[in-house]
């Protein structure tokens, strides 16, 4: 088994092109085993570059060769990729031996989110990694990458929050910065919508769809876009930012100073708010998050299955919008909205009646379905962005 962090100092000197081909091919590998033919698919490297590659890999031992179906896998090694999702309401963190399928992962779960703040936040976010490293068997000394998913744009040149930062981020504010620093290890972030689109794109059963929408539903709405397998990010990060299309010119006030965003009307505190308001009034219980109106819907309540139902059917009229103008293969649905069925019959519904039929016909090929990864679809591909930042890091070329 290699010592640690030296994945990529075990492989040999050679030319600029050669040594960056080997190193893409090696952490594509990392972020999933695949075939040749899957490999450059994922790389968009030919298949005789991949075939090269992996010879040179299998000299210096790193890929044991060809297995059962002729997959491509990693040699045994010590080290450990992280991915974190710092939710609003929610934390999650997953660590996985490099050497490991992407679904062996170690996991954390935490309801404390960064709505009390990063500088609260971080401690336990610290000791949520330091927990999922120890169950790989592994040390933190081994990490050999991180990527951070926030609920917030990212600037792709800098990998700083884009103007304006909306709450409960603020200026000074660094996760990618202070966990990796405590890690010793380079850290990568991103909008967490486009690391679910990742993660769908990568573990889910269509890799070789061309166009990807994943929507994350839950405290807010985003989405994430996935196009030839690059995530579309935009020039500032703000592609894909659906919960800030104006849906109600008169609606309320949204946090990013704009009026009646998708998320002012679909958003968690939004939902709460109708479903409070209707259960006020008869003296029922009222919701204080969202997982209890998504619980009420589900156990067939009238007020909460009316008010996801409406909400998947906002959702869907939009998106019928992005499918006219994209006109992807495949649109995911996550975040905790995704996990009521109601929410995703609504969404059907509207996405059939507004967008242009051949758009989302099934005879095209078009698929809505929800997450095949669930909650933890944007921490696997935080995951993944670290191990595709460390194309760049101290390369051998």
């Amino acid at each position: 088994m290699a010592d640690t962090q030296d994945l990529l100092g075990r492989l040999p000197a050679a030319g600029p092109t050669r040594a960056a081909n080997r190193r893409k091919v090696l952490l594509a590998v990392a972020i999933r085993p695949g075939t040749q033919a899957d490999i450059a698919h994922r790389t968009l490297l030919s298949q005789a570059t991949v075939s090269a590659a992996v010879r040179e890999l299998a000299e210096t031992g790193l890929v044991p060769g060809v297995k059962e179906r002729g997959k491509i896998v990693l040699s045994p090694v010590n080290d450990v990729g992280v991915g974190v999702h710092l939710g609003t309401n929610h934390t999650t963190v997953v660590a996985r031996s490099l050497d490991a399928d992407f679904d062996q992962v170690a996991l954390r779960v935490s309801s404390e989110g960064v709505s009390r703040g990063w500088r609260r936040a971080l401690p336990e976010v610290r000791h949520m990694i330091d927990e999922a490293i120890a169950e790989t068997g592994r040390r933190r000394s081994d990490v050999f990458s991180l990527g951070v998913a926030v609920p917030r744009m990212i600037n792709p040149r800098t990998g700083d929050f884009t103007q304006p930062i909306l709450p409960p981020w603020r200026e000074g504010d660094d996760p990618a910065g202070d966990l990796g620093a405590w890690l010793g290890a380079r850290a990568f972030i991103d909008n967490d919508a486009n690391l679910g689109a990742l993660a769908e794109r990568t573990y889910g059963t269509r890799e070789h769809a061309e166009t990807v929408v994943y929507v994350k539903a839950s405290t807010g709405i985003g989405a994430g876009i996935i196009v030839h397998n690059s995530v579309l990010r935009g020039h500032g990060g703000m592609a894909g930012e659906i919960g800030h299309f104006t849906v109600d010119p008169n609606g309320a006030v949204c946090q990013c100073g704009g009026r009646g965003c998708l998320e002012t009307v679909i958003g968690a505190d939004a939902l709460i708010a109708q479903a409070g308001g209707a259960r006020a009034r008869n003296g029922a219980p009222v919701p204080e998050t969202l997982e209890e109106v998504i619980a009420a819907a589900n156990a067939q309540d009238a007020v909460c299955m009316r008010v996801i139902h409406d909400a998947g059917r906002v959702l869907g009229q939009s998106l019928a919008q992005l499918c006219n103008l994209l006109n992807p293969d495949l649109v995911v649905v996550g975040g905790r909205l995704a996990q009521c069925q109601l929410f995703l019959e609504g969404c059907r519904e509207y996405l059939r009646r507004f967008a242009l039929p051949g758009a989302v016909a099934e005879s095209s090929d078009f698929v809505l379905a929800s997450s095949e990864l669930g909650t933890w679809a944007e921490a696997q591909g935080a995951l993944i962005l670290g191990l595709r930042g460390m194309e760049h890091v101290g390369s051998d070329a």
